[in-house]
C-alpha cells in the first residue's frame, strides 16, 4: 500500500499511518481508496476500503462525523461510529483514533511513555476555533484527561505528527481567514503572503505548528510546508477537495497495540 507511516520517535507500541487515494475499490471520482461515506461514492466501495484499511491495522478503526468543529471525544469499546466530533482520544489499545482528510491538515499526538493517542481534524476553522480555543486545545485537553496521560511529564513529552493537506502556495484564502488567526496572534501574520485582490496565501501547518507551540508542543514531526506534502498538488497521490471538487477522503489513524 502506499501509505504514509509517521517517522517519528514514538515508543513501539504506538503505530500510525496515513492513507493515499491508491489501492482502493472506488471509480472515478473516487479514485480508489476512498474513506467517506458521505461523499457521494458507492456505499459498497467504501465498505470495502474500509474493512481493507481494518485488516491492515488489525485493530478497531472508528469513524467519526467531522463537522470542522472543535469537538474531542474518548474513545471506548462503546463508541458508535460516526460520532460527530473532529477529533478523538484514547488511552486503550485496539482502538483506532482516526480522521479524515482531503486538503485539511490531520494532526496525530502521543506522548513519550507511549500511554495515550489523539487524532484531530485541522481545517482552517476548527483549528482557529473561537477565543483562542480550537481543535488541537480541544484534543489536547482529552488527552490530559486520561487515566493514561502522564501528567507530570506535562506538555514537554508529547510528540505530533503533521500528515498531507493543502500547501502554503495553493491555500488562497480571503481577509477573514487570516484575520480569524492574526487576531488571536500576531505572530500568525507571518503564516500569510498577500496576494492580488485582497487575498491571502495561506500556511495550514505553520498555523498549526505556531498553535501547538503555544500550546507547549514542541516535538512536531511530519509536514514541513515543502511541495511533497502537499495535497493539491499530487492528484496522483493525493485526494483533494479544493482542487476537484468532488473527492473521495484519505484516513489518518494513531492506536496502541
Amino acid at each position: 500500500m502506499d501509505w504514509l507511516v509517521p517517522q517519528w520517535p514514538a515508543p513501539p507500541q504506538v503505530r500510525a499511518l496515513c492513507t493515499t487515494r491508491v489501492g482502493g475499490s472506488s471509480r472515478a471520482p473516487f479514485d480508489s481508496l476512498n474513506l467517506g461515506d458521505h461523499v457521494g461514492d458507492r456505499p459498497g466501495a467504501v465498505a470495502a476500503n474500509r474493512s481493507l484499511l481494518q485488516q491492515a491495522m488489525n485493530v478497531r478503526t472508528i469513524f467519526l462525523k467531522q463537522v470542522h468543529g472543535v469537538q474531542t471525544i474518548s474513545l471506548s469499546d462503546t463508541t458508535d461510529q460516526s460520532t460527530v466530533a473532529d477529533g478523538c482520544s484514547t488511552d486503550q489499545p485496539g482502538l483506532a483514533c482516526t480522521v479524515m482528510v482531503a486538503d485539511c491538515l490531520p494532526v496525530l499526538i502521543t506522548n513519550e511513555r507511549g500511554s495515550v493517542v489523539a487524532a484531530g481534524h485541522a481545517g482552517w476553522r476548527g483549528l482557529a476555533g473561537q477565543g483562542g480555543f480550537g481543535i488541537l486545545e480541544s484534543v489536547l485537553s482529552s488527552l490530559d484527561s486520561l487515566p493514561g496521560a502522564d501528567a507530570l511529564a506535562g506538555r514537554s513529552a508529547i510528540l505530533a505528527w503533521l500528515g498531507p493537506c493543502i500547501g502554503p502556495k495553493a491555500f488562497l484564502v480571503g481577509a477573514d481567514v487570516r484575520d480569524a488567526f492574526v487576531s488571536q496572534d500576531p505572530v500568525a501574520a507571518a503564516m500569510f503572503v498577500a496576494q492580488a485582490g485582497e487575498k491571502w496565501l495561506a500556511d495550514l501547518q505553520g498555523l498549526a505548528r505556531l498553535r501547538l507551540n503555544s500550546l507547549g508542543v514542541q516535538k512536531i514531526h511530519g509536514n514541513d510546508g515543502t511541495d511533497s506534502w502537499c495535497t493539491v498538488s499530487h492528484p496522483a497521490r493525493y485526494f483533494s477537495h479544493r482542487r476537484d471538487g468532488v473527492s473521495g477522503r484519505m484516513a489518518a489513524c494513531i492506536w496502541l497495540t
